[in-house]
């Protein structure tokens, strides 16, 4: 089924999830046991990564497959298209389709530091080439595509950056998850400025906790995501007083808070980056329902 449409016959806010295939597979194990704790929440549906170049996409085609057929998710499969041809694209989706899996996160991806990408003669040179090719030849499939309430670092202005999401939407897609923030203000303005283009399709806010000071950092640096000087600050004074667990701590309290007022200013439910860890996971969403949401 469509995630698109479970969003829309959603009666009350939901939650996601978002899970990231281990590379090697001694690892997976414990992978699906993480799974399968977060499974039994029941979530709306499930993402499922891989590595820049497609350098893990075997595994993100096997894994998504246990999740749909073992574990009883509705999983939504990455595809990143960079450097990729049409017929290793069509091959993907195809074996998607085949282990039963219908939705896929279209993203132009990051290109492989080993390798120099050919733009000029790509096949796919922007997201919304590879969501033009998914939907003109696998109708039946969803597809979602990213959004930057903090502006993706290549955009050179806000505006352009919007226009190259409505661009995605009018190429098939049917849904927008967002890549993480920490300003709820940004995602409100980014929701009304969709609308005001003309956007109707929903737009899924996504939220990653704070696991360590190294961790925040290395994810700023790269995908341009913004952090409140306020937030920055009560982390340094956490890691200060009480270290890497002080840390995850208050990162726990901010995604909570972020989480509520996200849902109280309108958002259709919430996409955790699970970064596959369940503790963290299960805490903060506990804490959610306890005040009242995600009854």
């Amino acid at each position: 089924m469509k995630i698109s449409d479970l969003v829309a016959q959603a009666q009350a806010p939901f939650y996601s999830f978002e899970f990231f295939p281990p590379k090697e597979r001694k690892n997976w194990p414990n992978f699906f046991a993480t799974v399968e704790r977060l499974s039994e929440l029941n979530p709306l549906f499930a993402s499922v990564t891989y590595g820049a170049g497609g350098g893990t996409q075997d595994n993100t085609l096997e894994i998504t497959s246990h999740l749909k057929n073992d574990f009883g998710l509705e999983p939504m499969a990455h595809l990143t298209c960079v450097g990729a041809t049409e017929k290793r694209i069509r091959d993907f989706v195809a074996r998607l389709a085949d282990s039963g899996v219908m939705n896929v996160l279209a993203l132009r991806g990051d290109p492989p530091k080993d390798r120099v990408i050919d733009w000029d003669n790509a096949a796919f040179r922007y997201a919304s080439d590879l969501v033009a090719f998914a939907r003109r030849n696998f109708p039946d499939f969803g597809i979602a595509v990213a959004g930057y309430p903090a502006c993706h670092p290549e955009s050179k202005t806000f505006r352009e950056d919007r226009e190259y999401t409505r661009k995605k939407i009018e190429a098939g897609a049917d849904l927008v998850i967002t890549q993480l923030f920490f300003d709820v203000r940004e995602y409100i303005d980014f929701v009304e400025r969709l609308r005001h283009n003309g956007v109707t399709v929903p737009v899924v806010p996504g939220v990653m906790p704070i696991q360590s000071l190294d961790s925040i950092r290395k994810v700023l640096s790269l995908c341009g995501a913004n952090i409140p000087g306020y937030l920055y600050l009560n982390l340094e004074a956490a890691h200060l007083e009480g270290g890497v667990e002080a840390v995850k701590k208050a990162g726990v309290v901010f995604a909570v808070d972020q989480i509520c007022r996200l849902l109280d200013a309108g958002a259709p439910g919430i996409h955790l980056y699970t970064l596959n860890r369940a503790e963290t996971c299960l805490a903060i969403l506990q804490a959610v329902k306890e005040r009242g949401y995600f009854s």
